[in-house]
């Protein structure tokens, strides 16, 4: 299960080859913890969403290995039809002051909407409120072809 070390002068870009034999090496790695009961000392994290698995040193780095339950992800948020248009003009590439000659809104308006969806989301920038609304899927059915495709 050795595999080789490269320096990093020799380091270049992972390929899907070099990327399916890491995952194999974890997933076998994953397996024998799981199955060793002396290694598989979980403990839960965030109200039960995140279980360590494992927390152990190798050469001086702490390496974790988490569990995320996936069932427990963040709860489903409804946006009013205004935001999401709002959300989905943001994710185009659209700034607030052409959103508001489209929709016929004072660009204050834009910004007070685009608030919203920050607090309603949790997060602080129009990247992570577009992130976080592919993520969840609330994008996806607006964006075209090409970009479903640079998503995944």
């Amino acid at each position: 299960m050795n595999a080789p070390m490269r320096r990093p002068a020799e380091e270049s870009s992972t390929s899907s080859d070099e990327a399916q034999e890491i995952h194999s090496l974890l997933k076998l790695l994953v397996n024998k913890i799981c199955r060793s009961p002396s290694l598989h000392k979980t403990r839960r994290l965030d109200g039960g969403a995140r279980e360590i698995i494992l927390d152990t040193d190798v050469d001086g780095v702490r390496c974790l290995l988490v569990r995320i339950d996936q069932q427990l992800k963040k709860p489903h948020v409804d946006l009013s039809p205004r935001e999401q248009a709002i959300a989905r003009m943001v994710a185009e590439g659209y700034g607030n002051k052409t959103i508001a000659a489209i929709l016929d809104i004072s660009t204050w308006t834009v910004g007070t909407h685009l608030r919203r969806v920050f607090a309603k989301l949790g997060v602080g920038s129009r990247a992570a409120m577009v992130a976080h609304l592919i993520e969840n899927g609330v994008l996806v059915e607006h964006l075209d072809k090409k970009d479903r495709q640079k998503v995944r």
